[in-house]
């Protein structure tokens, strides 16, 4: 790959996020900013653009991945007001995480959501740029620890009885323990013993991680 490529770097940990900056530097990158939150990276972009933006899922305001729903309507909203005959030069940057989040529902969530690049922060800033460089090239790169755990939660959730099943898919829509109980007709202290089971079974020990799969 010729030529430097610019980056953006959104990282609540100032140390990660001076390290990294002068990792990319270093590495002859344009480093063309820096945030540490959401409300950050959004004035960031309404000023600069980059070839790759590298986020962390954890913010000290919010899911970091929000960044990316927010910049393809900023993306799209410029592009649209672009006359006919102009080229279309907002383009949306390559997404990548750094993060030390590594199970199924971070990883499928960021996925879903257009992420080409998924490394675990147990790799090095050289691992690191070159995942980069690879999903640059057209690669969708998901680091090996993050993949285990993805292929093994993806057999689990198909090993689910047909009920827990059920009541999964009835979590990922919102609804409370109660409310599933009241649907289902069944008592709430039965809808958190299936919960249980799929919590067990899924190693996943949050209701949001649930609702994200």
């Amino acid at each position: 790959m010729t030529g430097k490529k610019s980056i953006v770097i959104i990282e609540d940990h100032p140390v990660m996020r001076h390290g990294l900056t002068a990792y990319f530097e270093k590495s002859g990158w344009l480093v063309n900013g820096t945030a540490s939150s959401l409300e950050e990276a959004r004035k960031l972009f309404s000023q600069i653009s980059a070839n790759v933006v590298l986020l962390d899922i954890q913010l000290d305001d919010g899911w970091g991945l929000d960044i990316i729903t927010w910049l393809q309507s900023f993306f799209d909203e410029k592009n649209s007001q672009n006359h006919p005959d102009t080229p279309h030069h907002n383009t949306l940057p390559l997404m990548a995480v750094y993060s030390t989040f590594e199970d199924y529902a971070h990883v499928s969530a960021a996925l879903s959501l257009g992420v080409k690049a998924y490394i675990t922060k147990r790799r090095s800033e050289q691992e690191l740029e070159t995942a980069l460089h690879k999903a640059l090239n057209g690669n969708i790169i998901i680091d090996e620890a993050a993949q285990i755990k993805l292929e093994n939660t993806k057999n689990v959730i198909n090993l689910l009885t047909k009920r827990e099943a059920e009541l999964l898919n009835l979590v990922k829509t919102g609804l409370s323990n109660i409310q599933i109980a009241n649907q289902l007709g069944i008592s709430r202290r039965t809808v958190e013993n299936i919960l249980s089971c799929v919590y067990d079974k899924t190693d996943i020990r949050s209701r949001l991680e649930l609702e994200r799969l």
